[in-house]
């Protein structure tokens, strides 16, 4: 049940513009104490933790200085990160245009959710996958950000297991879904073969609940979204590890627990997932039971305040609320300091604009900003479609391309059209004589 899905599905120029400045917009802020350590990985790596007996908490938050250019969705594949989480723990920080300069929370510090510390676990809340290798007293914990199911076409829950593996799937349409994109004028093949077209990327997961899929993506700017038709979906480089670490027949736990409670050296921790208006009373009915035993086990009594504070502010971050006991003089772990890579990993590429191959007109504004923010997210649509902002007589261009051949040009005004809403104008090349 995986389909193309539109990054941004928007009826007109303007809801394009601001879409995703709202997701940064309605969470609180944080105060925090930064301890002035490097860190810099000089490859891509998954987040490979070890989990202490007893501990819950994995990970730890850092953070790092935006630079020129930068996007929160390639900031955010760099460290494994999905877009969802990196807007929550920073708001009011521009997707698309942040501020160079400016200094962003790296929410690397996770509750691993209540379930059976075995195979493979998805807390959909979250929207995170941990995988555990070894028991007893050697615990390690592979974790990857996920897109997962929309509302209207969640992913499952309960308990499964991977049925089989397959390497550069091929994309058999489901008719519901090749229904819905022939609806935008978008009619879809029978079958996609492997390939940037294909939504599965180049490594699929099967599991025993029957047209469930763990998979890749060629649309890396939506993990971290409600953005599938119920498959859990990474980023490539993230299901080519995971494939390679995953036997057929392990077990996959897939739970949705917005309010997560851990404890790490004596402290106990709160995780929240989910705003005021969405509510799980179900899961917020556990979690406060809990809490009261916490108390009740202690015998002193919870700054509920606190606790309060962090419901209220939902920024998907681990908040210690409560000190049991200081185990070994430690205490809270305290954020790092990351320098800024010297390159983003999956940062699209943009090539040089050529006068002799084709164009695209994609749109002419007034506001350079409004035009950074527009060409940036038309990079990241999937496929790439390369795009730059060109300045003439006041007003801000962006140019999509450069194309060697015309039906590539004609692709990218479909997709600019089906997508985003936007009508693109063919630019010829100039011949040369």
């Amino acid at each position: 049940m995986c389909r193309i899905i539109d990054l941004s599905l928007l009826s007109n120029r303007l809801r394009l513009i601001v879409v995703f400045i709202v997701i940064s917009a309605v969470y609180g802020c944080a105060t925090t104490k930064i301890v002035h350590e490097e860190y810099q990985p000089e490859e891509y790596q998954p987040i490979e933790l070890s989990v202490a007996k007893g501990d819950d908490v994995i990970g730890r938050l850092a953070f790092v200085t935006l630079e020129k250019g930068d996007t929160l969705p390639d900031i955010a594949r760099h460290f494994s990160l999905g877009i969802n989480a990196l807007s929550a723990a920073n708001p009011g920080v521009d997707i698309w245009v942040p501020e160079a300069g400016k200094r962003i929370m790296l929410p690397l510090s996770f509750i691993l959710p209540d379930a059976p510390r075995k195979g493979i676990v998805i807390n959909l809340a979250a929207m995170r996958l941990f995988q555990f290798k070894g028991n007893g007293e050697s615990l390690e914990v592979l974790t990857y950000p996920v897109g997962v199911g929309t509302e209207e076409r969640p992913s499952p829950t309960g308990q499964m297991y991977v049925e089989r593996k397959v390497p550069r799937p091929t994309w058999h349409v489901p008719a519901s879904i090749a229904k819905d994109h022939l609806k935008k004028g978008d009619p879809l093949p029978a079958a996609v073969p492997p390939g940037p077209e294909n939504p599965l990327g180049e490594y699929a997961l099967y599991l025993s609940k029957s047209t469930y899929l763990v998979h890749g993506t060629n649309k890396p700017a939506s993990i971290g979204l409600r953005a599938t038709n119920g498959c859990i979906r990474l980023y490539p480089e993230d299901v080519k590890k995971l494939y390679e670490n995953t036997p057929v027949k392990t077990p996959v736990i897939i739970v949705i627990q917005p309010y997560l409670l851990g404890l790490s050296n004596g402290v106990v921790y709160l995780e929240v997932h989910a705003s005021a208006e969405d509510t799980d009373t179900v899961e917020f009915d556990r979690v406060y039971k809990k809490l009261r035993n916490i108390e009740k086990e202690s015998g002193r009594t919870l700054d509920w305040s606190k606790v309060k504070k962090v419901l209220a502010e939902a920024r998907g971050v681990p908040v210690p609320i409560f000190e049991i006991r200081q185990e070994n003089g430690k205490g809270v772990a305290e954020p790092v300091e990351v320098r800024h890579p010297d390159e983003l990993y999956g940062r699209p590429q943009i090539l040089e604009l050529k006068t002799d191959a084709w164009s695209v007109l994609v749109v002419d504004l007034p506001n350079e900003i409004d035009a950074v923010r527009l060409a940036a997210m038309i990079n990241h649509q999937g496929p790439q479609i390369p795009a730059r902002v060109l300045s003439k007589n006041g007003s801000y261009r962006v140019i999509a391309g450069p194309f060697n051949e015309l039906r590539e040009a004609k692709d990218a005004i479909k997709r600019l059209r089906i997508d985003l809403g936007i009508d693109g104008i063919l630019i010829e090349p100039v011949r040369k004589r």
